[in-house]
């Protein structure tokens, strides 16, 4: 559980930043550095302080290769759309629900009474709370859009979710017990694949198309930008893909996938404080009367662990 918030913090601080940087370099871009520094950050502790290779690392690089590469990129086609609160909320709230279904088909796990009550009151605390403000429009475009990357996003966080739990079943069953980092370094070998080939074909056809004026023009730019924007970068690939995905490996090694992503699915709370100073969102009082009813929920959960 302590984990799981973790994991609920530390993404809460990579969604703000993300929006940030995807805002001003574009959604494939800012995944893909984010996922390349990851790359670099847990390579290093794989291989001095980790287990390289050790365990399942199939299953791992699977669970990425689907909930990285897949899921991660439709998130930041979503996040410049709707914004990191309402991207956050779709796809945390589609996300538990999801990984419980997926983990009782797949694995047999099953949540007691108890449990899912708890997730639903986690999951309507955090709907009431993000409920659309006026003050921010968002054009029809965006919205289809956003609420597609979101759904996708939402279904391929899932299904990784739950291949993080196949493969802690099967390096115990091997005899190897690899922890959060290395198997975070094994699941971001996959996941990086997929933004990489995509941020390749969009420059390539950038290129293509507009011929080399344009694209000396847009690295002049894009070498302005990152003078500015390197920091959110670092810290978006520092708390989100880094630290966050170790911190929900460690929580999924000894939980269930369903009750995992519905603590986390508490983010978009952690996010008021921050959207307010970042992306100028106001905080109305339905905002605050929905996350102490998440926050109950996520007491009454811990509780329902502890017993």
């Amino acid at each position: 559980m302590l984990a799981a918030l973790l994991t609920t913090l530390l993404f809460a601080t990579s969604a703000v930043c993300g929006y940030r940087t995807s805002k001003q370099i574009g959604g494939l871009e800012a995944n893909f550095w984010r996922i390349a520094l990851a790359t670099i950050f847990l390579t290093i502790w794989a291989f001095t302080f980790g287990h390289g290779f050790e365990g399942a690392p199939g299953w791992f690089a699977l669970s990425g290769f689907i909930g990285i590469g897949i899921g991660d990129s439709a998130y930041f086609q979503a996040l410049p759309k709707l914004g990191s609160r309402r991207t956050i909320l779709l796809c945390q709230c589609l996300t538990a629900p999801f990984a419980a279904l997926i983990e009782f088909f797949y694995l047999g796990t099953k949540l007691n009474f108890a449990e899912i009550s708890c997730i639903a009151v986690i999951l309507g605390g955090v709907a009431i709370a993000l409920k659309p403000d006026d003050h921010l429009k968002i054009s029809a475009r965006d919205w289809q859009i956003g609420l597609a990357g979101s759904a996708v996003s939402a279904l391929c966080t899932a299904i990784g979710s739950v291949l993080i739990r196949k493969g802690f079943q099967v390096a115990g069953e091997n005899g190897f017990h690899p922890d959060a980092g290395t198997t975070g370094y094994q699941r971001v070998l996959g996941g990086i694949l997929v933004p990489a080939i995509a941020l390749l074909i969009f420059k390539w056809r950038s290129a293509h198309a507009h011929g080399p004026a344009f694209a000396s023009d847009t690295l002049h730019i894009s070498r302005k930008k990152w003078r500015t924007l390197w920091p959110w970068v670092l810290a978006n690939a520092l708390a989100g893909q880094t630290l966050g995905v170790t911190a929900m490996q460690w929580a999924l090694k000894t939980t269930q996938a369903g009750v995992v992503s519905a603590i986390i699915a508490t983010t978009p709370i952690f996010l008021l404080p921050m959207t307010r100073l970042v992306e100028k969102e106001k905080i109305q009082r339905h905002s605050l009367i929905g996350a102490a009813i998440a926050v109950a929920g996520v007491i009454g959960l811990t509780l329902c662990r502890v017993k």
